[in-house]
């Protein structure tokens, strides 16, 4: 009898902090390597969030705390999805894990019962369609192509329902595309979902703070508000605030959810650091203006590093309206063949390339369910960024031979 449980069967370690490792151990060897695979801002927390950490650890706030969350950051968490997005909760509404990705997994595991179906349009985050198995449910996912940007349909969406269908997973701006629905976007998927009493809308809003040329962010719950009570809107810090290692996020929704996911989190971790929710509080609570500077920042490396793809031979790349990502297609490299001979059929044969042989780490398509495509992610400095697309344009350069697939 194996001391290792079946279920862990059903799920594959995470491709992208996989590629964060392999960078890393490649520039332990010595080698150059330019890696474009995180998901994290390359900024620092802002220093007012500091202070509130310093604030609480002096103040010896260092013991536990309620399960989901202090009542100082619930309150700032309720302040802030009224602030920004015009919805109105109340501490029992309001849920607080360690990430949000612990948040999106107390849900699911939750409210999940064996055969379940949960909708996901793809590209998705890598982490969607194992937490659902994890949770003994049934991913249902939906290919959303660059002719949609990437985006799922009101058609698509209604033809994937079922009557085992429990949940659909929105994540705008999207992690890998960047790209964002719109008011109008958003009204069609929810005026499909009015029609579907039994199923529930998780909107990871993860990335709402960091959209580009005046886009206008909007939630299925503000556009909806008779939606609100089969909505969890999920968010944190750890994108916008540059508090990846703080680990802090969130979700406001139905009271009866939250009090379930609370159960879930109490057999776990119980609460999240003490420290890191007096810092989440900061954040909330402080001067937001910081935001529009390093989204300006974003927003050049954005523009140059799609200028610089769309110059690289048999590689097309959409300009996203969030986020910090794009997710350019390699369908023109696809049945090339790389200066030692080897024939690339898949996007993780060309992102293996583009690493061995110009040191550059991204992560394939293929990890988030659409192919072939490549994710790059421009959360590091602009001089990194110059110097990695140059080395993809010699990579593509390099390639020999006609492609089997239209880029």
């Amino acid at each position: 009898m194996s001391i290792l449980a079946k279920r862990l069967s059903r799920i594959k370690p995470s491709p992208t902090l996989a590629v964060a490792a392999k960078s890393a151990e490649l520039k332990a060897e010595g080698r150059d390597i330019i890696g474009l695979g995180t998901g994290e801002p390359d900024f620092d927390t802002p220093d007012f969030v500091k202070e509130g950490a310093y604030e609480a650890i002096k103040a010896g706030k260092t013991k536990y705390t309620n399960v989901d969350g202090t009542p100082e950051l619930k309150d700032a968490i309720i302040a802030k999805f009224k602030r920004d997005n015009n919805l109105t909760y109340t501490a029992d509404q309001i849920s607080v894990g360690t990430g949000g990705k612990q948040v999106l997994y107390n849900a699911l595991m939750a409210t999940l019962n064996p055969g379940d179906e949960v909708i996901i349009p793809a590209p998705y985050w890598v982490s969607y369609p194992d937490m659902v198995l994890l949770a003994e449910g049934e991913p249902v996912i939906v290919n959303c192509t660059q002719d949609s940007n990437f985006k799922l349909t009101a058609e698509a969406l209604e033809a994937a329902i079922t009557p085992k269908t429990k949940w659909l997973i929105l994540n705008s701006p999207s992690n890998p595309t960047g790209f964002a629905y719109t008011h109008n976007e958003i009204k069609a998927l929810t005026e499909v979902l009015m029609k579907y009493p039994h199923i529930y809308i998780l909107s990871d809003d993860m990335y709402e703070h960091l959209v580009y040329d005046n886009f206008e962010f909007a939630t299925p719950a503000q556009v909806e508000p008779e939606l609100a009570q089969r909505v969890l809107t999920v968010n944190g810090v750890s994108k916008s605030y540059a508090m990846t290692g703080w680990r802090i996020g969130f979700a406001g929704g139905p009271a009866e959810i939250i009090k379930a996911m609370k159960k879930i989190q109490s057999q776990s971790t119980s609460n999240p650091s003490s420290i890191s929710q007096a810092a989440a509080t900061a954040a909330l609570n402080g001067d937001q203006s910081f935001l529009g500077a390093r989204n300006d920042v974003f927003k050049e490396r954005r523009d140059m590093v799609v200028d610089m793809l769309n110059d690289c031979e048999g590689l097309t790349c959409l300009k996203p309206e969030g986020a910090f990502y794009v997710y350019p297609s390699c369908a023109g490299v696809m049945g090339k063949k790389t200066p030692t001979g080897k024939t690339l059929v898949t996007d993780e044969d060309f992102v293996t390339y583009l690493l061995e042989s110009q040191g550059v780490a991204c992560v394939h398509g293929a990890a988030f369910g659409l192919s072939p495509h490549f994710r790059i992610s421009y959360a590091t400095s602009t001089e990194n960024l110059k110097e990695a697309c140059a080395r993809i344009k010699r990579a593509c350069d390099a390639l020999e031979g006609e492609a089997t697939k239209a880029a």
